[in-house]
């Protein structure tokens, strides 16, 4: 088994250090941040992410944590694990990355520093050079993107649908093969460019089929179709499957929203317009106000209404609240003038505005609101439509922003319902009908 070195303690370095612990690796988790490594120290996570405070403490004798670069100083692979946020231009930061080279120690024999951090195509080159530059041409170099999903990360890493592998050397890249050859998975070699771009290319197409949905949604609405039937019957469709064809209020997170403006600023960076990202891109950002929209529409003017925001994280199964739409949702219910109130199973939504009141439980979110939101379709919130709720609220209106719920059994239970992409019914309008909070449900 081999020696690892992961830079960056984050989201991606300590699943990929856990999962290669696992496997049988020996690792060395190296971060510039005191306190994360110090709780890691103490066996505690600094996120949410299924299986992997389990994974952490059965294979803690394979694993360290460190300060000190020179602790990597022996490993046989370095692995990149850092954040590469955007500029205010839209391109990728690699300030850490290049943190990461500058303080790269004396290493012996022949490491190889793969680079698991999304960047930019031609960053491997840049990153070539300056190893060389420093007079450590002796390091090898390879491109190993990450294609983790938020809330199913260790899945993703033991059973991928690939092993993506670029690099300058076949040697190398034959050596970091190696590391994954107890994992069953397609493994594609490439050059380091196209290793690049696979990973913003893949993320392109998921964010386009996202946003091309939500775009027919927006057309069903208009035109009394079901988004969920009509998505039902293109994913059947063997040329198409049914992969990310869930309508819904946008995507969020760390990686679409980055990796989109970062691919939108290399094509022009090349001198090319990405047209289509760039349509992708504003409709994901419209899908999110459409929610004001609706909330208009049912309640009229918004100063001094009541708002309930259900589900925070940008996803289910994760408390990242990075890009999440409930951020937009909250600016501009305040904006308007609304009382907004949010809770999340996970999250703590310490990023929301702070007029925004945290609460700890659902009913506490809805007692006495004019209408409740789900922004995240967590599992916890399938039950919204009961009895309970709809006493609780003082309109028993639910803008359903994930098409969680089902609309017929909703508007039974009482409830005024609107979904995204779904055809509406007459009596769902509450703005002139308040009594309706105090009527008794619909028989079924």
């Amino acid at each position: 088994m081999s020696k690892v070195g992961i830079f960056g303690a984050g989201w991606v370095g300590l699943v990929t250090g856990a999962c290669f612990a696992e496997l049988g690796h020996e690792v060395v988790i190296r971060d510039v941040v005191p306190e994360k490594i110090e709780a890691l120290r103490r066996g505690e996570v600094p996120f949410h992410e299924e299986s992997i405070p389990e994974l952490l403490r059965r294979n803690a004798e394979r694993l360290r944590y460190t300060l000190d670069v020179k602790d990597v100083a022996h490993c046989e692979f370095l692995f990149v694990c850092v954040d590469t946020p955007p500029t205010n231009s839209g391109d990728a930061d690699l300030s850490r990355v290049w943190r990461v080279v500058d303080e790269l120690p004396k290493l012996e024999g022949r490491p190889v520093l793969v680079m698991k951090s999304t960047v930019p195509v031609g960053t491997g080159e840049k990153v070539r050079a300056g190893l060389d530059e420093r007079g450590i041409a002796h390091v090898g170099y390879v491109s190993n993107p990450e294609f983790l999903a938020e809330g199913r990360a260790v899945r993703d890493f033991m059973h991928p649908d690939r092993i993506a592998i670029g690099a300058f050397d076949d040697e190398d890249g034959d050596l970091v093969a190696g590391l994954y050859e107890e994992i069953d998975a397609p493994v594609v070699r490439s050059d380091v460019n196209s290793a690049e771009m696979i990973k913003l290319a893949a993320n392109a197409f998921l964010m386009t089929r996202i946003s091309l949905i939500n775009e027919i949604a927006n057309v069903c609405e208009a035109t009394g179709a079901d988004v969920v039937k009509v998505a039902e019957g293109v994913g059947l469709d063997h040329r198409l499957g049914p992969h990310f064809l869930n309508a819904g209020i946008g995507y969020g997170g760390s990686c679409f929203p980055k990796d989109s403006l970062a691919l939108k600023q290399l094509a022009s960076n090349s001198g090319y317009h990405f047209q289509l990202l760039s349509a992708v891109i504003e409709v994901n950002e419209l899908q999110k106000r459409r929610v004001i929209g609706k909330l208009k529409r049912h309640l009229g003017s918004l100063g001094g209404k009541k708002v309930a925001l259900l589900g925070l994280a940008y996803k289910p199964n994760t408390d990242d609240m990075r890009e999440a739409p409930s951020i937009v949702l909250a600016s501009r219910l305040l904006a308007e003038g609304a009382e907004v109130r949010g809770c999340d199973p996970v999250a703590d939504g310490t990023t929301l505005p702070n007029d925004v009141e945290i609460v700890g439980s659902v009913l506490e979110a809805v007692r006495g609101a004019d209408a409740a939101v789900i922004v995240t379709e967590w599992d916890e919130l399938r039950g919204l439509a009961s009895a309970e709720v709809r006493e609780a609220m003082a309109r028993p209106l639910i803008i359903d922003g994930r098409n969680l719920l089902d609309p017929d059994a909703t508007r039974r239970a009482g409830f005024g319902y609107e979904g995204i992409g779904r055809p509406t019914s007459p009596g769902d309008v509450l703005q002139e009908t308040p009594a309706l909070s105090h009527s008794k449900p619909q028989e079924a």
